[in-house]
């Protein structure tokens, strides 16, 4: 007599704990993902896992949606169960893996508090006297005001930035390559660098930003070297080179709303990247509505 639906969830299990030697925790997780999933089948009256195809998975994971589960908990339990089910077409009980083709709903991006403006403020007013607190100086300066990827900023080298026209060349993700404006601020604090950088620079080193050896500074050292300011600034969340990019986007749109314009100062490819952003709250987009939409206006005399 062929093993029932949860006798195959308990022969998988052991399966994970003896040839793949998962932790507890993990086989803990695979056991109530898979349980769950077992439970769906009875009550919709599936037997045997050859009943199920992807239809009963998708409304699985739309019930379990409905019921408040996150995305990421419906893709690991997605995840499960598609390794489950190629365990049963190694085991000769299936021959198609049903799962495979479904898509679970999208994890919802998770992006930092950004700093207000007074935060920032507070952030930017660092004492740059010496060499390297200038050089800092200048990296979060310009991080804020162009709105740099990490891997960007620590890319430029000597004469990318010009401080004249206010602007830099970026080559972001994809190879695509962005001019951003440089702000006054930004430009004051990459000029006060650069009469320091001549001392500690390395010879023929192109790099912009260098550390105390001379070599091109290392994106580690600027997440580093950012979360030591923002504890010395007095900043309660932590500061990292993202929270300034992300600080740069909502700023721009809270003051602006427009969208399309931050989408190419960041160097997105779809604009939905840049949606994720928005922080602009119902009051000022009320009154862009009424403003804007025809119907939305009150006639004279109303």
């Amino acid at each position: 007599m062929s093993p029932g639906p949860r006798q195959w969830i308990e022969r998988y299990l052991v399966h994970l704990e003896t040839e793949r030697r998962l932790s507890p925790h993990t086989l803990s997780n695979y056991r109530r993902d898979l349980l769950g999933v077992a439970d769906f089948c009875e009550a919709q009256g599936l037997s045997r896992w050859q009943a199920l195809d992807a239809k009963h998975v998708r409304s699985y994971l739309a019930a379990r949606h409905r019921a408040g589960i996150g995305g990421r908990s419906l893709a690991r339990a997605l995840s499960a169960l598609r390794s489950f089910l190629r365990f049963l077409i190694r085991e000769g009980e299936l021959s198609v893996n049903v799962a495979q083709g479904v898509r679970a709903p999208k994890a919802a991006r998770k992006l930092p508090e950004p700093l207000d403006a007074d935060e920032m403020g507070r952030l930017l007013a660092l004492p740059a006297e010496q060499p390297l607190a200038a050089r800092d100086w200048a990296m979060l300066e310009l991080m804020y005001s162009a709105g740099l990827r990490l891997a960007e900023l620590v890319s430029l080298n000597v004469g990318d930035v010009d401080l004249a026209e206010g602007r830099v060349p970026v080559t972001g993700k994809g190879g695509k390559t962005r001019v951003v404006p440089v702000g006054r601020y930004a430009r004051d604090a990459l000029a006060a660098w650069q009469r320091h950088r001549a001392g500690l620079a390395g010879p023929d080193e192109p790099a912009l930003f260098v550390s105390r050896r001379g070599g091109r500074l290392s994106p580690r050292s600027v997440q580093q070297r950012f979360r030591l300011w923002g504890i010395k600034q007095g900043i309660a969340s932590r500061v990292h080179p993202h929270k300034l990019r992300h600080a740069f986007a909502s700023h721009l749109l809270e003051s602006s709303g427009d969208l399309r314009a931050v989408q190419e100062l960041l160097g997105h490819a779809d604009i939905s990247t840049t949606q994720v952003y928005t922080h602009l709250d119902f009051q000022h987009l009320a009154e862009v509505y009424d403003k804007a939409h025809p119907r939305a206006r009150k006639r004279s005399g109303d």
